[in-house]
């Protein structure tokens, strides 16, 4: 599998809320910086995370690839993202920011290593 396979794997896994074939994208040092700047390490942190994001049934999201970089067993791509959602209240919102992937080529299979979201 090339980076823009596991990419789109690791992508589909979260729009399809599938937190077993996310997981499986996912490398065990994994650290993920939210946009309001929490860090989660680790599997077993970012794992609870997705578990309740993923148990939201409001969200959706769309991505474009920005920019796409391999060096050696280090792939990075950045993404264009349009995030939709609902608040507490029911009020519907977008987002715009970047999302930069950082992945580990292991045993190879490319791997989730950083996730970093950034708003616009």
């Amino acid at each position: 599998m090339d980076l823009d396979d596991a990419t789109a794997a690791h992508l589909a896994a979260v729009r399809g809320r599938d937190l077993a074939a996310y997981l499986d994208t996912v490398h065990d040092d994994v650290t993920v910086v939210l946009p309001n700047g929490r860090l989660l390490r680790g599997r077993e942190d970012v794992a609870a995370f997705h578990r309740d994001w993923f148990a939201d049934p409001d969200w959706r999201m769309e991505t474009e690839v920005v920019s796409t970089a391999e060096a050696g067993d280090t792939g990075a791509v950045v993404l264009r993202v349009g995030y939709h959602d609902v608040d507490a209240a029911g009020v519907a919102y977008e987002k715009a920011y970047l999302l930069s992937l950082v992945f580990a080529r292991t045993g190879g299979r490319w791997r989730l290593l950083h996730d970093q979201n950034t708003f616009c």
